[in-house]
């Protein structure tokens, strides 16, 4: 509806304080560039918002006056923390993670100036090491991000297994998850149109990506990246693989109890071991906990999964060799 669209607009704007083209915010909405113009003049008869052109840009601003942000040092102290593990754990580097950055810190240069210097000096780094790749990067985690605070399905374009692949999808999630080899990728986690499946992309692995005219809504129960559930609820959420193991005793199982997973069905084996079959978390924290029971567990399925687990293991042997 057209309502819709101009709550979006004035959405990406407030996003975008330092102003979009015309041609970007097309692009963000899926809409024509002729059609931004008719929706910028709708949202400029709204009483509580200005909007006005500065050059080539589109820019809002409101009769509101921008409150101080008023931070303790403790927590200033803590977001200074929070940008360096951000920074040093992840490939996020993000122009609007420089600017909120830049912005906190100049916040700060009154009561805490050294804090203030540190996180600014984050932000610089933010923002040289903002090249062409994440420009295409951050340009489809925007798309994201509008189409998930408005409510609207995307189409995007990525690769799966070395082969390009169409998906549309309602967008749920949109944050980090654990990676393999110590890498925290962000993904964007949500439902498949026209099913309930589940599904996690990895952005850097999206080419395009187009907001959708249908809408959705995320339901009330779902949880965000939940990393313990307890047994019989797996997170709808995280990725999850049924897995089939065969352990010696039953207590090989204490060392899958950190993991998220759902109920644990046995069954005990003439020889006295346990076939064990259960929903698990697929992620690295899994291949760990195997590793831990040593010959006390072995793997009998997904095959796709075991053949992985076998591979990585012979890669480590070989360096050693």
């Amino acid at each position: 509806m057209k309502g819709d669209r101009v709550a979006q607009l004035e959405l990406i704007l407030r996003s975008h304080p330092e102003g979009m083209r015309k041609s970007d915010i097309a692009r963000r909405m899926g809409i024509h560039r002729s059609t931004v113009g008719r929706y910028i003049e709708e949202l400029k008869s709204l009483s509580y918002a200005e909007i006005y052109e500065d050059g080539s840009l589109v820019k809002i601003k409101t009769d509101s006056p921008e409150e101080k942000l008023d931070l303790s040092v403790y927590e200033s102290l803590a977001i200074n923390l929070g940008a360096e593990m951000l920074l040093s754990k992840s490939e996020f580097r993000n122009p609007h993670l420089a600017s909120g950055l830049r912005k906190i810190g100049m916040n700060m240069k009154s009561y805490a100036p050294t804090v203030a210097g540190n996180i600014i000096s984050l932000a610089e780094e933010v923002e040289d090491q903002v090249n062409s790749l994440h420009g295409k990067y951050n340009s489809v985690l925007e798309v994201l991000i509008d189409a998930w605070t408005s409510g609207r399905m995307v189409k995007v374009i990525h690769t799966k297994d070395g082969a390009e692949e169409e998906t549309e999808l309602a967008p749920y999630f949109i944050g980090f998850i654990e990676g393999e080899y110590g890498r925290n990728p962000i993904t964007v986690t949500g439902r498949l149109r026209h099913t309930t499946e589940i599904v996690t992309i990895d952005i850097v692995n999206i080419k395009d990506v187009q907001i959708i005219e249908e809408t959705y809504t995320i339901p009330d129960n779902l949880k965000a990246f939940n990393r313990r559930t307890e047994p019989g609820a797996v997170s709808e959420v995280i990725d999850t693989i049924k897995l089939v193991i065969q352990v010696k005793e039953k207590s090989a199982l204490n060392s899958f109890r950190s993991l998220a997973h759902g109920e644990i069905k046995t069954e005990k084996q003439e020889d006295g071991s346990y076939v064990c079959s259960f929903e698990a978390e697929n992620s690295i924290e899994l291949v760990l906990r195997i590793i831990q029971g040593f010959d006390s567990v072995k793997i009998l399925g997904p095959e796709k999964f075991r053949d992985r687990f076998v591979n990585g293991l012979s890669s480590i042997l070989a360096l050693y060799k």
